[in-house]
Formats: C-alpha cells, structure tokens, sequence
C-alpha cells in the first residue's frame, strides 16, 4: 500500500514538475530536494499566493476614486488664492533677505567695530573691503552663508547706505518698478519699516 502511495506521489510530482518547469528558480529545487517532499509543499513552493491564507489588502478603487475627488476639490479651493499672491509673496521674501542682511552687518560691526560704509557697500559681507576704513577683523569667509550678496525679488540689487538716513545704515529695494517711492506692490521696502 505504501508502494502505491509513493507511485502515486511520484507521478503527481513529475506532472507537477512537467507544468512548472520553468517558473522555478534555482534555489526553489535545491530547497525541495533538501526537505521531505510533498506535492502540497511542492505547489506551496511554486504558487505561494495561491496557498496563502491571508487576507489581501489594499484600498479598493471606489476608495483611491473618493480620495482624488476630495484633492481635486480642495486643489480647486486652495490653488486660486495660492496664485493671485506671487507680488506678496515676493514682498515677504524681500523683508526676509532685508533681515538676513542685518544681520550679516551686525556681525560685522561686532568683528569691525563700524559697518561698511556706503563706498564699500554690501560687497563688504562677502569680500575683504579694499577701501577705507579697512576691516580690522574681517572674518575668514564672509558674513553670507552662501558667499554672495542676494538680489531683491524682482533681480535688482538692495540699496545700502552708511550712515543711514533713518538710522546707522538703511537697506532697501525698490519694489516691482525698481524706482524710488510707488504704491502697493511697487513700494519700497525698507529696513526701517520690516518688523
């Protein structure tokens, strides 16, 4: 009886084998020669999803179709008044680059003992002044972390004046018409006035 039943697995095995010879690598016969075969671990080897008793998951498509009309929604909500504001948005960047920009000069003063003057410019924060008064101090490397001075929004370069008008230096842009004085998005905007 047991002779019939090894028969009876062998042609099971080889028929198995037949269908399936070439969806298993290598490593899957050394595998199966190494344990006790059995044609249900056999299959197992070969189809492992099939044999699997978990449940499958994943989101269905009625759910990812909600989820892109609740995007698309608020896409169209948020997108129009995200858009309409590049002037503001480059008015804030300005004051930004204006603050970063005291600060590099109060750095200065604190290696230098004076800010650069109005001959010497901001060029001071990225490169030894070669004009008078000469930097005591000056720091190895600059006071800009990016080694340059930056340019307002609109591409124009900041205005720098030592002494300042309105205090010890005044740095200041032009706005979008890069002309002294404007309204709205082609005001100047100034050290004096940033928060």
């Amino acid at each position: 009886m047991e002779h019939s039943a090894n028969t009876a697995q062998a042609k099971q095995f080889r028929a198995v084998i037949f269908i399936c010879r070439d969806r298993i690598p290598a490593f899957r016969w050394f595998t199966m020669l190494k344990t006790r075969f059995s044609v249900k671990r056999f299959k197992k080897m070969i189809f492992p999803n099939q044999f699997s008793h978990k449940t499958e998951t994943g989101f269905t498509l009625i759910e990812l179709m909600v989820v892109i009309v609740i995007l698309g929604i608020l896409a169209m909500a948020i997108a129009p008044k995200i858009m309409g504001r590049p002037d503001e948005a480059r008015q804030v960047k300005a004051q930004m680059d204006i603050a970063s920009l005291e600060t590099a000069l109060k750095l200065y003063r604190l290696d230098n003992g004076i800010y650069p003057t109005t001959e010497q410019g901001l060029q001071a924060l990225v490169q030894t002044p070669d004009k008078a008064p000469p930097a005591r101090n000056w720091k190895k490397g600059g006071y800009l972390e990016k080694g340059k001075i930056p340019k307002d929004p609109w591409g124009n370069a900041f205005v720098y004046l030592s002494p300042g008008i309105r205090g010890d230096y005044d740095i200041l842009s032009y706005g979008a018409d890069g002309m002294p004085g404007g309204d709205g998005f082609d005001k100047d905007i100034t050290n004096w006035e940033t928060e």
